[in-house]
């Protein structure tokens, strides 16, 4: 297995990007010291979203997901997302929706030999990358096939008063009717026909974020769309989600 860290040019941010990559291999060749990938060998992939105030590393630091992530021989990438909570925000060249849901998918299937099949490419996060999963992976929801959102921060809609916006909005009640709340992204979504990918959501019983992530568990539902549901007696941290993204990875339809 190889844990790649690499910074590339985006054009969607503007600047230069860190982001890490698990890149599972079967065999290492001791003699010729390389990793060996099998001709024609297409991976699955799994982008990962990191929380508020995290970046790239947090993942690999906090969980033991590069060895999960090789005994499912599965790829996953893990983008620096800054504090974006992965949409296109009011400032310039802070385009995380293009970034995270198209230029990064694009570069990454240029760089590796990963499958460019939809059945084989998903997203998941927790807190702020749980609400960049679930929005992102549902407006582009042709290119992902399963999506993941652990504790997710499903809040920034729930209390529309202006004492609640955390200023990456330009009007916090207009940006409520637009797919930037994830509820208006599953009626696009919905009514646009596209592809509609599974869900899978996690909170601990002891998160202040318990009820919205229940709700939108509801929600989606309601609207008879696939979601599988599991929580603990657990707060807002890191053994939680050690926990859940070795659950997230025994949901993926992984081969």
């Amino acid at each position: 297995m190889a844990l790649i860290q690499m910074n590339y040019m985006s054009k969607a941010l503007f600047r230069l990007v860190p982001v890490n990559v698990i890149l599972p291999s079967d065999k290492f060749d001791a003699d010729t010291n390389r990793y060996l990938i099998p001709a024609g060998h297409k991976f699955q992939t799994l982008y990962l979203l990191h929380g508020l105030l995290g970046n790239y590393t947090d993942w690999v630091s906090r969980t033991r997901i590069q060895m999960w992530a090789e005994e499912k021989n599965l790829v996953v990438v893990m983008p620096s997302g800054d504090n974006s909570f992965y949409f296109r925000s009011r400032t310039p060249w802070n385009n995380y929706e293009t970034f995270i849901g198209q230029e990064l998918v694009e570069i990454t299937r240029r760089m590796f030999p990963l499958s460019e099949r939809r059945e084989d490419t998903y997203i998941a996060g927790l807190s702020m990358g749980g609400y960049g999963a679930i929005r992102n992976g549902t407006v582009f929801s042709d290119t992902f096939s399963h999506v993941a959102g652990l504790s997710s921060a499903l809040h920034l809609f729930d209390d529309l008063s202006e004492e609640n916006d955390i200023g990456l909005f330009d009007n916090l009640q207009e940006a409520s009717k637009t797919n930037l709340n994830p509820r208006i992204a599953v009626e696009e979504m919905l009514e646009d026909k596209r592809n509609i990918p599974a869900f899978y959501m996690a909170c601990g019983r002891q998160d202040d974020l318990m009820r919205v992530n229940e709700d939108f568990r509801d929600f989606l539902r309601e609207k008879g769309i696939d979601v599988t549901w599991d929580e603990a007696d657990a707060g807002h941290d890191w053994n939680f989600w050690d926990c859940q993204i070795q659950k997230v990875l025994e949901w993926l339809p992984l081969c």
